[in-house]
């Protein structure tokens, strides 16, 4: 398939897909969400997010994530989304003894 055909292929305008973006800056050890734009693929939106977010040269790293593929637990579920977790003691720090001479503990 050749560009030409591609860019006919791909939505327009209002119809590109959300893309939701995340980058690691410089000094940092994970990625952020910044914001979200809309882009026809992955590629283009990997371009715009660096043009759009990065400016300044501050990220080392950038993630594009379609938001229709993003799947999160409703806030107002969440003490019953949430309260298996409180009853496995194991998981909590004071459960566990703490070696003699183990440091940075």
């Amino acid at each position: 398939m050749t560009e030409a055909q591609r860019r006919d292929r791909a939505p327009q305008g209002r119809d590109w897909p959300l893309w939701e973006v995340f980058v690691r800056a410089r000094r940092g050890l994970t990625h952020q969400h910044v914001g979200s734009l809309h882009a026809p693929d992955a590629a283009m939106a990997l371009r715009n997010a660096r043009d759009v977010y990065t400016r300044r040269g501050e990220g080392v790293s950038i993630w594009v994530v379609p938001s229709a593929a993003i799947v999160a637990n409703s806030p107002d579920e969440k003490d019953p989304f949430f309260d298996p977790a409180l009853d496995k003691v194991y998981r909590h720090p004071t459960f566990y003894d703490v070696p003699e001479g183990a440091k940075h503990l």
